[in-house]
């Protein structure tokens, strides 16, 4: 595994394989590696010939200061992970490489922008779409590999690849879970043993949700019983838990199982923030 740190070192070996006619599989990170990072990785291996991780924390994608200063550095555990994968580059920029001065472009999503994640975090998109559109100029993959955890994300990144006429293929990954069923994020590392176990109301509830509504249960009722689950629930905050249309992240008021539809939630265990999603219809 070779490290990386800027494009100018980067170019050369991008042209070579280039002229290999290889394919160069991406997976952008932002660190703090877990074993959803490394499925993606896992996957990345087996689809392109030549494989690229980045680690790089992206400031402008956190509308909350105090999370992005809390946000965990393990780069030192990191590389050695990866090394033991046998991927062939680690691109590690610092933050004068991405950015010279805070960019002034701001990028809109459309109707992206305005729900869920858009709506609880402004600025969050805009911020992700500038990265991933800088990452992609700078390493130009062939395929990148983005996880299914992160499902409003994925649209956005669709969308910019979609709209900006990014010649790359994305590839999407299913999420990665704890036996019990927690979806795998950087931010479990945050959580206290107690916090750990209160975590899994949002996995428990979607599933909860997704037997009802496979049951025959109206939306309406089965949103207000998880409602009332979370409000009951010691240290646990709910934000939203909202039946979607997965890839325009229209919000639907009815199950319809002849649509394509997920339910994605965020909430607040402790201090911390936690997403997730589940797919109901695919």
């Amino acid at each position: 595994m070779k490290l990386v740190y800027s494009p100018a070192e980067w170019n050369p070996l991008w042209l070579n394989h280039l002229r290999e006619n290889q394919k160069i599989g991406f997976v952008p990170t932002m660190g703090a590696l877990h074993e959803g990072h490394l499925d993606l990785v896992r996957k990345a291996l087996e689809t392109a010939d030549v494989t690229v991780v980045s680690i790089f924390v992206n400031p402008t994608q956190f509308n909350n200061s105090t999370d992005f200063e809390k946000y965990p550095n393990t780069l030192s555990q990191d590389i050695a992970l990866l090394e033991k994968y046998g991927i062939d580059y680690l691109f590690i920029p610092d933050t004068k490489t991405m950015y010279q001065e805070l960019p002034k472009l701001k990028i809109d999503f459309g109707d992206l922008e305005h729900v869920l994640e858009g709506k609880f975090r402004p600025g969050h998109f805009n911020g992700v779409g500038i990265v991933v559109a800088k990452l992609f100029n700078m390493i130009r993959p062939s395929i990148a590999f983005f996880g299914q955890k992160d499902l409003q994300q994925v649209a956005v990144i669709k969308r910019l690849v979609y709209d900006l006429n990014f010649p790359v293929e994305l590839i999407t990954v299913p999420t990665k879970r704890e036996l019990d069923g927690l979806a795998m994020s950087s931010r479990n590392l945050r959580l206290s043993p107690t916090e750990r176990k209160q975590a899994l109301i949002l996995i428990n509830c979607l599933r909860f949700a997704k037997n009802e509504l496979l049951s025959g249960k109206s939306w309406r009722t089965v949103k207000s019983i998880v409602a009332q689950k979370f409000q009951d629930a010691e240290g646990t905050t709910l934000e939203y838990f909202e039946l979607i249309q997965p890839n325009t992240f229209e919000i639907y008021d009815e199950f319809d199982s002849n649509l394509t539809s997920s339910i994605c939630v965020a909430a607040f265990v402790g201090e911390i923030r936690l997403i997730d999603n589940l797919p109901i219809i695919g």
